[in-house]
């Protein structure tokens, strides 16, 4: 059996798993093209008011991972008639002044990642006065509610870190270096946080500068230089993995390469042995379930969760599994 260890998840993740792994070849690509068909010409499956829902993450440029929940959010808006706009900075005061604008401009409805909450707060203290609803998505689990959210949707980072914990030790792996790209992000620094909750060996956070690959492959390749018991290095975001495999072959060590998230480069090094295991948190549904349940907001008054975060993952996903899941990176949904 494909080994695929689910340590949290919701229904409507699982049901949207099978949905699409469940079609032959023949029936998955015809889906596929009725579903391209659909979005190109813009239609909707409800009648409902054309509402403006607006998407503000803490991505930097060319984030890849993020792509991915804007995939799941523009196909929901499609079929729920929304009008959807989308911005990021991974500054958090210029992401908190696109959190004002979107206010000023009176949308329906926000969507936003807290990866930085502090600097969120009076944003969306500014929104909820204004009685636009928001959900948090991503980031920020533990103040969603606090700061008014109806609700949070994405994996909870301790949980996440704490699988990651129990994989090395299932792996037999003694010492690992936990690589941080994005100072003061509060989700990462709990993912290396449950990883060393679980896991029986020692974990050292190192600490680089994510906007540049060579910088942070030349701080991972020292690192394993000065320290040849590393056995595990774990980067936090799919971009990274390739870039610590490559410090991995410059400082001529042996430690095993995981990471967090997945997308077609991941799932090809998976299936090629190149990495040991990704956390999927299946950042395609965290877009299209934020989009879809402010429109049962304003529809019919729903909020999923009962005031407890939904969760998309998180999920092991090793070589076995990789295979499967790659069909779905190479177009943009896992």
């Amino acid at each position: 059996m494909a080994r695929l260890r689910t340590w949290a998840g919701i229904a409507l993740a699982g049901a949207l798993t099978v949905s699409l792994a469940g079609c032959s070849d023949t029936g998955g690509k015809r889906a596929e093209d009725a579903r391209k068909a659909a979005a190109a010409q813009g239609r909707a499956a409800v009648d409902t008011p054309r509402w403006t829902f607006a998407m503000i993450t803490h991505s930097g440029d060319g984030d890849t991972f993020w792509d991915i929940v804007q995939n799941g959010a523009k196909q929901a808006a499609v079929k729920d008639n929304i009008n959807f706009l989308y911005s990021h900075d991974d500054e958090a005061q210029q992401q908190a002044q696109l959190v004002d604008a979107a206010v000023d401009k009176q949308v329906d409805g926000i969507i936003v990642s807290l990866a930085k909450p502090d600097a969120l707060k009076a944003a969306l203290a500014r929104a909820r006065k204004a009685g636009i609803p928001v959900i948090t998505v991503n980031s920020g689990s533990a103040q969603s509610k606090e700061f008014g959210a109806l609700t949070h949707i994405g994996q909870d980072e301790t949980v996440a870190g704490e699988a990651v914990g129990e994989e090395l030790n299932a792996r037999g792996r003694k010492k690992a270096v936990c690589v941080l790209h994005e100072q003061g992000n509060v989700g990462h620094e709990q993912r290396c946080d449950g990883i060393r909750k679980t896991f029986d060996g020692t974990v050292r956070n190192l600490y680089v500068t994510g906007t540049s690959m060579p910088d942070v492959q030349s701080a991972i390749e020292a690192k394993l230089q000065a320290d040849k018991s590393v056995d595990a290095v774990v980067t936090l975001g799919a971009p990274y993995a390739d870039t610590a495999v490559k410090a991995k072959r410059g400082a001529g060590s042996k430690a095993e390469i995981d990471t967090f998230d997945l997308n077609a480069k991941v799932a090809a090094s998976l299936k090629d042995g190149t990495l040991g295991f990704a956390v999927d948190q299946q950042p395609y549904l965290q877009g299209y379930q934020a989009v879809d349940l402010l429109w049962l907001y304003k529809y019919n008054d729903d909020v999923l969760g009962g005031g407890k975060p939904v969760l998309t993952g998180p999920q092991i996903v090793t070589e076995d599994r990789a295979a499967a899941l790659e069909e779905y990176t190479q177009r943009g949904t896992r």
